[in-house]
């Protein structure tokens, strides 16, 4: 299934999972290093300069070095990565505007699926 999103011409907050969701999962661990899942850098690359890039990941901060690494080679930019997030649920929680714009929007995936995720700008939002 194909997700789109329409957003405003705002600069936005990315808060992204890694492992299962952008990249293979584990597979720093099961290939020695990462690798992407189709049409996951190439959304990444899509995000605006003006736009914050948050990863959360369980992965224990020693795994930094290597993740961070990857992220470089691969030409992808991050503002925050925060490690070591429990595997339970990720939850976000947001006010919207009193203009009625929408500000917390929330994706599930299908671990370790193609990249579907869309999004286009409105500027009448």
């Amino acid at each position: 299934m194909s997700v789109k999103m329409t957003l405003s011409a705002l600069p936005k907050t990315w808060i992204l999972d890694l492992d299962g969701t952008l990249v293979a999962h584990n597979g720093y661990k099961l290939y020695g290093r990462d690798v992407w899942l189709d049409g996951a850098r190439e959304f990444l690359l899509s995000i605006p300069e003006s736009d914050m890039i948050v990863f959360l990941t369980s992965r224990d901060v020693s795994c930094a070095a290597q993740t961070e690494g990857f992220l470089r080679e691969s030409g992808i930019r991050w503002d925050h990565i925060l490690y070591g997030a429990p595997y339970g649920e990720r939850i976000l929680i947001n006010d919207d505007k009193p203009s009625g714009l929408c500000m917390a929007h929330a994706v599930g995936r299908q671990r370790d699926s193609i990249w579907n995720v869309r999004y286009e700008t409105d500027a009448d939002l």
